[in-house]
């Protein structure tokens, strides 16, 4: 029996990448002869038709006949059919309200919903992510939009050079033209007080922020030294603070102190202890993890409270990108052709651009589209393990019987018309 599947065209503006590249479709074939995977043709990939064609992948309009359908973000719901099984970023997990009609469709139909966030080791750790690619492209945001908003407070600087990630050729491009204006930025920063970046968490997002500042001459400093730093004195430095959860949470209870399992496993029992940091900061890059048991880093009276103060913190690129979360004060995501609004401290609404009293906030909810073709190829590498397995199972069997890795049998939400065990929590998001 052939294995068939289908690589759908992706339909959210801008959407340029694909789960699996022209080589690496090329390679799959090559090494399972029995594996059929068909491309719908999309004029927006980053990847053309003709790459594909010249690999001799078959393009087809219709996946009606295979067996399981890969896109990266959510598929249409008239694309959704009966019998089937879906594997993208379904945002689903935390009961995301504007995702619910999708996933009753799933659930009416009988299909099958598979979701790369939970594709995990038995440690929990995710295996197929575009974590790092976030992380690199929200963070060549930041710098830009640090640049634009001086601009507009009426101060050119070297940070005006710097573009939005979608708009460099590649990734190569980006590290280079940084490097090079290090210098320049060095030159312009001699006679004025630091420049401090903060960066929360430490997991594949934090790290490709990272690996993006360390082309710029940057200066590396703990929390508490922030704290202790008379931040005037240090002229002309680039400074990245990286904050950990110790840093930024801390137990209610003043009794107690802080653990970080016991963090993980009991949040409500934390509060967030960052605000004071606020006056350090001019730019804030968000990349941990939130869901609603965990408390907010930044509240919108805290950025409210710094505003009516001392206004430091100009820019936070929110790369985890979670509404009305972590940082409380992002109101809605937003595109890559218009990635940014202010906060206005007083109505607490959003103002496109970078004119307006608050922060900017930098919101896209997609950045690793920014550089679709490197975040495709890095994806790609680590889902190879597992695509003969998924498109092979017979989905017309019970969840129990299906024949799939560990790792891919944990990303299985729903199946033949109901959530999976792990996933029955999610009837009360369905019912409201």
């Amino acid at each position: 029996m052939a294995v068939k599947i289908g690589i759908i065209a992706e339909h959210k503006p801008g959407e340029g990448r694909i789960p699996l590249t022209p080589v690496q479709i090329s390679q799959l074939l090559k090494d399972h002869p029995d594996l059929k995977i068909s491309v719908m043709p999309s004029a927006q990939r980053i990847f053309k038709d003709d790459e594909f064609k010249a690999l001799d992948i078959p393009m087809s309009q219709d996946l009606a006949d295979v067996n399981l359908v890969m896109a990266v973000k959510e598929i249409a719901v008239k694309d959704i059919h009966a019998n089937q099984a879906y594997l993208y970023f379904s945002h689903t997990i935390k009961g995301q309200d504007y995702n619910m009609p999708m996933l009753q469709h799933i659930l009416d139909t009988g299909a099958t919903l598979l979701d790369y966030e939970l594709i995990r080791d038995d440690n929990n750790r995710r295996l197929v992510f575009f974590g790092r690619h976030a992380g690199l492209a929200g963070m060549v945001n930041t710098l830009w939009s640090y640049g634009q908003r001086l601009k507009v407070l009426g101060t050119d600087s070297p940070f005006l050079q710097i573009k939005q990630a979608q708009d460099y050729a590649n990734l190569e491009e980006i590290n280079l033209s940084l490097q090079i204006l290090g210098s320049e930025i060095s030159r312009w920063m001699a006679d004025k007080p630091a420049i401090v970046i903060g960066v929360t968490g430490y997991g594949n997002v934090s790290g490709g922020a990272q690996e993006i500042l360390a082309n710029l001459p940057v200066h590396e400093m703990s929390a508490e030294a922030l704290m202790k730093t008379d931040l005037d004195a240090l002229h002309g430095q680039l400074i990245k603070v990286v904050f950990k959860e110790q840093d930024m949470f801390e137990p209610i209870d003043p009794n107690a102190e802080f653990e970080l399992q016991d963090y993980f496993n009991h949040p409500e029992k934390y509060q967030a202890k960052f605000q004071p940091y606020l006056k350090k900061l001019n730019m804030l890059v968000n990349c941990i993890y939130w869901d609603t048991p965990y408390p907010r880093l930044v509240t919108n009276e805290e950025i409210k409270a710094h505003y009516e103060s001392d206004k430091t913190l100009m820019v936070v690129g929110d790369i985890t990108c979670d509404i009305d979360g972590a940082i409380q004060f992002n109101t809605g995501s937003t595109l890559s052709p218009d990635p940014v609004y202010i906060h206005d401290i007083k109505s607490g609404e959003k103002i496109m651009g970078f004119e307006g009293e608050g922060p900017v906030v930098m919101a896209v909810d997609n950045l690793p589209t920014e550089l679709p073709r490197e975040a495709s190829e890095a994806f790609g590498e680590a889902l190879i393990p597992f695509v003969y397995a998924m498109g092979a199972c017979d989905y017309s069997q019970a969840f129990e019987s299906l024949n799939l890795p560990a790792p891919v049998k944990r990303a299985v939400i729903a199946h033949a018309g109901k959530l999976t065990p792990d996933f029955v929590m999610l009837k009360k998001y369905l019912k409201a």
